[in-house]
């Protein structure tokens, strides 16, 4: 169920709960080489399947860490709605690990808890965890706190 935020009391309310759970999505080797070929990054670990097979445990490629760290807007979007808005923007990140290799034919989802909401100059500035889960590992292949700016239209509100 999406979260409706139309106030920074109404993200308040949201600190310490997860707000979302997303679908399944595989991340196949074609998206691994799509963003290969988009970041210049072709280290083997990430597009050479033949010396993967040979080399690699399970004999798959792994997704980039940045690749995971991109599905996240894609996976969380429909997490939470921030109406009355003028604009929102990504303020950034401020932890982010890579626990376990994320092979190539792999499902992930990911899991988002609000961790902090506030105002900062005149805007909600909200901080999430977010968990890249792969299915039938214990440890997720990614763990970031994200940063999101959501300037609000005063006079909607």
């Amino acid at each position: 169920m999406t979260q409706i935020i139309t106030s920074i009391d109404d993200a308040k309310a949201l600190e310490g709960r997860e707000v979302g759970l997303s679908d399944w999505a595989v991340i196949d080797q074609n998206r691994i080489d799509q963003f290969a070929e988009a970041t210049a990054d072709h280290q083997w670990i990430h597009v050479d399947t033949e010396r993967a097979a040979r080399e690699l445990p399970d004999g798959k490629t792994i997704a980039h860490g940045y690749l995971t760290l991109a599905l996240i807007p894609a996976l969380t979007g429909h997490f939470v709605e921030v109406r009355n808005l003028t604009r929102a923007i990504n303020f950034g990140l401020n932890k982010v690990r890579f626990y376990t290799p994320l092979q190539s034919g792999s499902r992930v989802r990911a899991r988002a808890t609000v961790l902090q909401a506030r105002r900062r100059a005149g805007a909600l500035l909200l901080t999430s965890e977010v968990r890249i889960e792969i299915e039938n590992e214990r440890k997720p292949a990614c763990v970031a706190e994200t940063l999101g700016m959501y300037f609000f239209d005063e006079d909607q509100a």
